[in-house]
């Protein structure tokens, strides 16, 4: 019986540990992952160089080519997508 209120505290300890910590960063993380999925030509986006541009460019193999101005594309990891700033609608 003593064994099990010794591990009470540390199991409260993990508790308060994952709905405080882990819980919302896998959230964040699944939003960042929806976000990039979502990426179209013509969004405007800041990487997390701080880099701001227009996507000219989805391509399949996890990256995207990013417009940072006239004649200027830089290849840009889609993961590395900090924000979208401006969406576009969708073609009708």
């Amino acid at each position: 019986m003593e064994a099990i209120g010794q591990f009470i505290p540390l199991i409260l300890i993990f508790a308060i540990m994952y709905f405080l910590l882990i819980r919302p960063q896998q959230k964040k993380l699944k939003e960042h992952q929806a976000m990039v999925e979502a990426l179209r030509r013509g969004d405007q986006v800041v990487t997390q160089g701080g880099l701001i541009g227009k996507v000219s460019k989805v391509k399949e193999d996890n990256e995207i080519e990013v417009e940072l101005s006239e004649g200027v594309k830089v290849r840009v990891v889609k993961s590395t997508v900090a924000q979208v700033l401006n969406k576009t609608e969708p073609a009708k």
